[in-house]
């Protein structure tokens, strides 16, 4: 009897999951709430098709949850398919870690304010876009974030000294834009885990701050500004840099007074005022690639 009232409760169970599908569904229902109000403001396109009121926002296209909590954690969008501005509401799913919109022509206005009540966001990409205005200050409140990608964007204005108080940021992306002014000298205080720094096609212009001798990363790309003076204070015997690129740019010191690491291996320099001639400490390391033409 026993057995048979088991049985009896267990397909009641499974008939009634398969009957009411919102029984054995994983998605917060605040989180549902919210991404369907996100699909809403972009209008309804045809890219989140899948994202429909019956199905659990867990098995959505381009979202992902935590398998612990089922909390969205990461929101993906590559590729086209989205108009608009980028709704408020994206600042409403709180446990968010991953937040990208990749090659979306269309997606224009600012970065949204909202984006910085994300306290859980360790990686924020936008780019390839057309998002404009300037690189927002608030993102400096998210500190967990550890990747910082805007680049190929529409931004204008200066770069915010306040970028360098992220305590756990390893890259920073803010290439392919318009920025003016100079680079922050707070640039020279990224902490210990900082590791790439991509500055390069934007209309940068003055001096590269002395206090950026204290950088030390593996990948510092500077090309294509208006940078001009010196920048031998980017390299160094002890430093553990291995790419560096300031091509096409205004800079002008004695290259032959420059101490270089042997980890470097590639090194552009193509297209400035630079005099001198090489060092020998050049060919002493793992230098792979080296390019100084069009200099003095």
């Amino acid at each position: 009897m026993d057995l048979k009232l088991s049985t009896l409760l267990c397909l009641t169970l499974l008939f009634s999951t398969i009957l009411n599908p919102a029984l054995s569904e994983l998605c917060n229902p605040k989180d549902k709430k919210v991404l369907l109000q996100i699909k809403k403001a972009f209008n309804n396109p045809y890219i989140l098709s899948s994202w429909k009121p019956k199905r659990d926002c867990c098995d959505w296209y381009s979202v992902t949850c935590d398998s612990t909590t089922n909390r969205v954690n990461s929101f993906t969008l590559f590729s086209g398919g989205l108009s608009g501005q980028i709704p408020p509401q994206v600042g409403d799913l709180p446990y968010l870690e991953l937040l990208q919109f990749h090659k979306q022509p269309n997606l224009t206005g600012p970065v949204q304010p909202s984006i910085a009540k994300l306290k859980s966001l360790k990686l924020l990409r936008l780019s390839w876009t057309n998002i404009s205005g300037s690189v927002a200050d608030f993102l400096s409140q998210l500190k967990n974030l550890t990747f910082l990608e805007l680049s190929f964007n529409n931004l204008t204005g200066s770069i915010p000294s306040s970028l360098s108080q992220l305590p756990n940021l390893e890259v920073l992306h803010l290439d392919r834009n318009k920025l003016t002014g100079p680079i922050p000298k707070s640039f020279g205080e990224f902490h210990g885990s900082f590791s790439a720094l991509y500055l390069s096609h934007n209309q940068l212009s003055g001096k590269i701050p002395t206090s950026l001798a204290k950088l030390d990363v593996s990948t510092i790309d500077f090309s294509r500004n208006k940078l001009e003076g010196d920048a031998s204070m980017l390299f160094g015997l002890n430093k553990t840099t291995q790419i560096v690129d300031l091509s096409r740019n205004l800079l002008e010191f004695d290259l032959s007074k420059v101490k270089f690491s042997k980890s470097l291996t590639s090194l552009d320099l193509n297209h400035n005022k630079i005099a001198g001639s090489i060092p020998v400490g050049l060919t002493q390391g793992d230098l792979q690639y080296l390019n100084v033409s069009y200099n003095r």
